[in-house]
Order: structure tokens, then sequence, then C-alpha cells
């Protein structure tokens, strides 16, 4: 297989717009009504501030905040693939939620060893709420623009669905996720991502947990190949683009996040389990170690 220059930039940025788009998943669920669901909405936010949780049963269960985060994983793979390239990478993020639904962030992404080593920067808008009685199902609606450091220009916009369905006591559930990617260029992507909650210890102000995810990302790509056909008896070296929609990688997560007051701090190791496509062979299972840590500002005080 041989990939032009500008076709392993596109795959790169496609397959780097995944990576950004599981590393910045976060879960937001609508307003509860009884302590134990409003004791599960800040579980699932990753915080146990007995003083947020005191205000929110005080002002109708509303709320209003800024999340600060920073994630580094200790190698970069591409939708499991390697780029060749041993390098970190750190992931910051600044997301705004209130309980009318409303939520924005900005995040981006920064390689180790790429140039440039800052490689964009993503603002988002979005809505979320939760249905249902027990408020067992939660949808998300977003918008996200991508602006890059090098001027790429062909996936800059795009527009995020999600379905999400757990059980009342938030033990386990499920999130179907919808991308459509376009700019210059258009592509999509689903991700199916499940998962189990442990607590292993916890307090009026502590918290130990054991979140193992599993991971299904699929998504349409062009391929390019190039291979000798023959013309008028010669064989010539021809090169053929096509589309593919398939299962790229499948992931699993494992990883224990401690929470007092408004930190929250995450460690885990994640496997790559890539699915080789139609011009790929012998594709390695790839892992790496990440690491994060959080901060919520309360701004209903």
């Amino acid at each position: 297989m041989i990939y032009p220059f500008q076709e392993i930039r596109t795959t790169i940025k496609f397959l780097g717009l995944l990576l950004f788009t599981m590393a910045t998943s976060f879960c937001s669920y609508g307003q509860e009504d009884n302590l134990d669901d409003i004791d599960g909405l800040l579980d699932e936010l990753f915080f146990n501030d007995q003083q947020f949780l005191d205000e929110l049963i005080d002002s109708d269960f509303s709320y209003n905040f800024l999340y600060t985060s920073v994630s580094y994983n200790s190698n970069t793979f591409f939708s499991g693939r390697d780029s060749g390239t041993d390098q970190f990478n750190l992931i910051p993020q600044v997301s705004y939620y209130h309980s009318s639904g409303f939520n924005a962030s900005i995040s981006g992404v920064y390689y180790q060893s790429f140039a440039p080593s800052w490689d964009f920067t993503s603002v988002s808008l979005g809505y979320f709420n939760a249905l249902g009685k027990n408020k067992t199902v939660t949808y998300n609606l977003g918008y996200s623009k991508y602006f890059y450091s090098d001027g790429y220009d062909e996936f800059i916009n795009s527009l995020d669905v999600s379905l999400g369905i757990r059980n009342k006591k938030r033990t386990f559930g499920t999130t179907f996720s919808a991308s459509y990617l376009f700019g210059t260029e258009e592509s999509y992507q689903l991700i199916s991502s499940s998962f189990l909650n442990f607590t292993l210890k916890r307090t009026s102000n502590f918290a130990l947990r054991f979140k193992p995810r599993l991971n299904f990302i699929m998504a349409k790509q062009n391929i390019t190949t190039s291979r000798f056909v023959l013309v008028a008896g010669k064989r010539v070296l021809s090169t053929f683009n096509f589309d593919v929609f398939d299962l790229l990688n499948t992931q699993l997560n494992f990883p224990f996040s401690l929470s007092t007051r408004s930190w929250d701090f995450e460690l885990g190791y994640n496997l790559n389990l890539p699915n080789a496509l139609v011009n790929e062979n012998n594709i390695d299972t790839t892992g790496f170690l990440n690491f994060s840590v959080g901060y919520m500002f309360d701004l209903s005080k």
C-alpha cells in the first residue's frame, strides 16, 4: 500500500479527531428528583462535594459550574493504529455546564513530536437532558468547530448527537454517539461506549471507583491504494480511491478515579484492538496509560 503525503496527513487528522472525541467525552445528566439521584448525578460528573450537594437540594437541583481538566496519554495511537512515532499527547479542556441543559467547552490537542505540536483548538456548544421517570435515558445535541494550526480545512465542523441508557443506580450503561464531520471533505463516525461502575470506597467527601469501559469505534474513511494493473499488455502502477465504513477499533479502558471535594483524578490503562481494513495487514494490539486531573468551580456561590 502506498499513501501520498496528503492522504497520510488526511488520515492522521481524521483519526486524530476520533482520538480527541473519545478523550473529551463527558456524560452529563439533567435534574433529578431525590437525594440519591442528585448524589448519582455528582458521581457521573466525578464530584462529591457535600456543600455543593446541599446547594443543589436548596436550589431545586440547579447547578452552574466550570470544569477544567488536563489529560495525559503516554503514547499516541490513531484508532488504535501506530503512527510510527512514539509520543505522548496532552488534552486540556475547559467546560461550562448549566442545569438548563446548556453546555460549552474549549479544548485542544498537543502532540509531543508533531510540527506544529499544538494541532488544533476545538470550540463546542451543546444541549443535554434526560428522559423517563427515573432519568435513565439521556441525550445530547452539539456542534463543534475546529481551528487547525496548519490551516487544514478538510474536517473543520462536527454535528454531534448521543443517546445514553443506564440503570437507576448508575452501575452500568451504554451511550451511542454519532458525528457528521465536514469542511472541504465530509465523513461520519459512530461510537458505542458501555461502562460498569464499581465504588471501592466512599465517604461524605471522598470516593474511589473502578469504571471499566468498552468502546467500539466505527467511521467512514477514504482509502487510497496503489497497485500494478495491465494496460495494453504492460504493467502500470495505478492509484485507486474508495470509501469504507467499518469498525476501526475496539478499545478497553480500565480507569481508577479518585474524587475529593472539587478535585478528581483518574489513572488508567487502555488496550486497543484495531480491526484491519481491506488495505491493512497485521495490525498490532496497542496500549497506553492515561492520567487526568480536573477541578470544578461552582459559579452559583
